[in-house]
């Protein structure tokens, strides 16, 4: 059997891969899946998530780690980059963005199962650590 690697056709719409001047923006893009018939995991990792505190404007620090089994679509990681940048100045809760973030990934690609974990500084002497979870249902 012949191993299916990247094609031409995967590439036609994605949009800021390989692009200079790119913005942050709420646009999560993906490539197609060459190996749907198969349950494999993968892990995207940062530890440059920032968002603020929506009444005081202090800054969140988090270690951000998305893990999804892909079905048709495999996330790009340059479109989850400048995603996840677009929230360096909102102002929200950590339990309500790591939800939203999940929210998105799902919506952008319909993965069978997907877990979205952020592990937050410590702040004011505590840490918040919020994990979110979306199972396909059967």
């Amino acid at each position: 059997m012949r191993k299916k690697l990247t094609a031409k056709s995967d590439l036609e719409n994605l949009t800021v891969l390989g692009k200079e001047k790119v913005t942050p923006g709420r646009r999560l893009e993906g490539f197609p899946n060459h190996h749907p018939e198969r349950d494999y995991v993968v892990t995207m990792v940062t530890e440059e998530f920032t968002c603020v505190c929506p009444l005081t404007g202090q800054p969140d620090f988090a270690e951000l780690e998305i893990r999804y089994i892909p079905d048709k679509l495999v996330l790009e990681s340059k479109s989850l980059k400048l995603y996840l940048h677009s929230f360096r100045n909102a102002g929200t809760f950590h339990e309500h963005v790591i939800n939203v973030i999940l929210d998105d990934i799902v919506a952008a690609l319909a993965p069978r199962w997907c877990k979205v974990t952020a592990d937050f500084a410590v702040r004011g002497g505590i840490g918040i650590c919020v994990d979110a979870e979306y199972k396909r249902p059967s």
